[in-house]
This record gives structure tokens, C-alpha cells and sequence, in this order.
């Protein structure tokens, strides 16, 4: 998708790069939107737990079929829409008794064309899905399950795609857009290709107050601070602070890694994304 870059009206303009708009200027199905409470960064008792968010454009959530849970039905694309509240764009789809559903639209996807959720082997189309051990090997795909019948969780951003290592008995290998290696079960769903709107990350914001418009609110470093304020903070002059690169309340945030060790996923990563292979 190519980026444009318009005469610029303003002089923020002068910095603005954006992505060719070939997306539907229909509005959302209304069956599948609902409210989304934005938690501006709060928990459940009110208290900042993450901080700089709050703010920001209103959005619609609009409901996403991570699942594709009907089976050898044909459904067609009716249009590909915009979706605030992820990088992908999104597919439209109609089924033959009328009903429709979103799905992150994949690359070469167009309106027009027919899609098939199966789990049996079907066509080998961009956009349909069927279990891993159906797939060749090397084959790229997107939106791929962690447990079958879960639903979608690996590969759903703009640009990402999941390339099939192996496929040994129940247990399949992919290696992820970080690096890392890891298996799931051969009989999880995948879609064939990688998600649209590649070009996402290609895009400039252009001005401080698009920020404003996505929720993100104003940062203010660390070593800009006063003592009272934050661990890198004062000095005479401009200085780092003396100490290493922490967060307020004295958390490191560099130099050891966040992952739980008990987090029960961790069994199946065979190479991380630094390339350290697991014992």
C-alpha cells in the first residue's frame, strides 16, 4: 500500500505521511458494534496503573470473528472497512443465510471475493482457514489459535504473518514475526497469508495532537524531573540521573527479562525472540 504524503495546508502538514485509503466509507454493521469504556489507564478502584492514556476519539468496538467457527460455509466479502480500534483493516463477510461477521481483512483480499472456513482441506486461497497439519510447510499465515476452538490469538496486527516450520504428529512449530519459535497443536486454525495494511507502520503522526486523538497524553522523561520525583531526576545540568534507566518507584527497565518464569506457555517456546534456544 503506498503512503501519501498531501500538499501541506499547515505546518504540521509538512510532516504528515499516510496511508492510501482503499477502505469502505460505509458505516459499521450496527448488529456487530457495541460501546467500548475506554479505562483511560485506571483500574477497578479508579487508581492510575498505567500511566500517559486517557482522552482521545470515541470509538465503536466493532465485534471480530476471531474463531471462523462455521464451517465449509462460503462467505462472500462485502467490503473492508476501517477499524479504529486495530491496525488491521477489516473484511466484511456475508454468508448465503445472510448473516455477517468481521475478520481481520487479509493481504490480496478484495471485495468480490468468496472465503472458506474448513476443517477439513480445502483450497489453498488467501483468506480461508484450516488446521495446521492441512498446510504446506513454510506456508505463511495469520490469526493463528494457541488451543484449538480458543479462537485466534497469534498474528492479528497490520503486516504480521506466522511462517509453518514443522508439523510433527499433534504438535506443529511456527516461527513468529519476533524471531521466536514455539509450538502449538497441529489441529489449531490458521489463516492463510499475512494481515493487511502492511504499510502501518510506515505512517507519520505528523503532529503532537494526533497522539491527543488516539488517547496517548503528554510524557515527560525521567531525568527532566526533581529528586522528589524520580529516580533520574536533578543533577546540575543536563545529566542522566546517575543511575540506570528505572521507572518512579525504582523498577529496572532494562538489563533482565519481564516474562514470568511460571507463565504456563513457556513450555512450549523451543527459541526465544533474542535467538536463546530452551533446553
Amino acid at each position: 500500500m503506498p503512503i501519501l504524503q498531501q500538499k501541506p495546508v499547515t505546518p504540521s502538514g509538512r510532516f504528515y505521511f499516510k496511508n492510501k485509503v482503499t477502505v469502505s466509507k460505509k458505516r459499521p454493521e450496527k448488529a456487530l458494534t457495541k460501546g467500548h469504556h475506554r479505562k483511560k489507564g485506571r483500574n477497578t478502584h479508579g487508581r492510575i496503573t498505567s500511566r500517559r492514556r486517557g482522552g482521545g476519539h470515541k470509538r465503536l468496538y466493532r465485534t471480530i470473528d476471531f474463531r471462523r467457527n462455521r464451517f465449509d460455509e462460503p462467505a462472500n466479502v462485502v467490503a473492508i472497512e476501517y477499524d479504529p480500534n486495530r491496525t488491521a483493516h477489516i473484511a466484511l463477510l456475508e454468508y448465503a443465510d445472510g448473516e455477517k461477521s468481521y475478520i481481520p481483512c487479509p493481504e490480496g483480499v478484495n471485495v468480490g471475493d468468496e472465503l472458506l472456513s474448513s476443517k477439513s482441506k480445502i483450497e489453498f486461497q488467501i483468506g480461508n482457514a484450516m488446521p495446521l497439519f492441512h498446510l504446506p510447510l513454510g506456508t505463511k499465515v495469520h490469526c493463528v489459535e494457541m488451543l484449538p476452538g480458543a479462537g485466534a490469538k497469534i498474528g492479528r496486527t497490520a503486516g504480521s504473518a506466522v511462517r509453518l516450520v514443522t508439523v510433527d504428529g499433534d504438535e506443529a512449530s511456527l516461527k513468529l514475526p519476533s524471531g521466536e519459535i514455539r509450538l502449538v497443536k497441529s489441529n489449531c486454525l490458521a489463516t492463510i497469508g499475512e494481515v493487511g495494511n502492511g504499510a502501518h507502520q510506515k505512517a507519520t503522526i505528523g503532529k503532537a495532537g494526533r497522539n491527543r486523538w488516539l488517547g496517548k497524553r503528554p510524557r515527560v522523561r525521567g531525568v527532566a524531573m526533581n529528586p522528589v520525583d524520580h529516580p533520574m531526576g536533578g543533577g546540575e545540568g543536563r545529566t542522566s540521573g546517575g543511575g540506570h534507566p528505572s521507572s518512579p518507584w525504582g523498577q529496572l527497565s532494562k538489563g533482565f527479562p519481564t516474562r514470568k518464569k511460571s507463565k504456563p506457555s513457556n513450555s512450549q517456546i523451543l527459541v526465544r525472540r533474542n535467538g536463546r534456544r530452551i533446553k
